[in-house]
């Protein structure tokens, strides 16, 4: 096992589903229908995770489990968070909306 402070390039998916709480089923489902998720293989054909491809697991997880979006909103809201688009405050939780909103309400009462 690798000490704490030292990362590895490459997790297996038994790795990453252990760390995500994913079962390898749903990994290899949400690989064939997000382009975004590709994990490379080696020459026996094991899939081998990036921490690139770790993030993408853990905002599908996030996506799909937490905000209940569907497979098809998942994915738009994935493809507009690479291009940059309308990721702005529709991508931020209802938890950050709402200290933001009391944040600016008090500086609006101060003005």
């Amino acid at each position: 096992m690798p000490s704490p402070g030292i990362r590895k390039l490459y997790y297996s998916i038994r790795e990453v589903g252990e760390m995500t709480e994913l079962k390898p089923h749903v990994l290899r489902y949400w690989e064939t229908e997000f382009d975004a998720l590709s994990p490379k293989k080696n020459r026996a054909g094991n899939r081998a995770y990036t921490e690139h491809d770790l993030e993408v697991v853990r905002r599908l997880k996030a996506l799909l489990r937490d905000q209940k979006y569907t497979i098809e909103g998942a994915r738009l809201a994935l493809e507009r968070e690479d291009r940059g688009d309308g990721a702005g405050l529709a991508s931020l939780p209802v938890e950050d909306l709402r200290d933001l909103r009391a944040f600016l309400s008090d500086v609006l009462r101060r003005l």
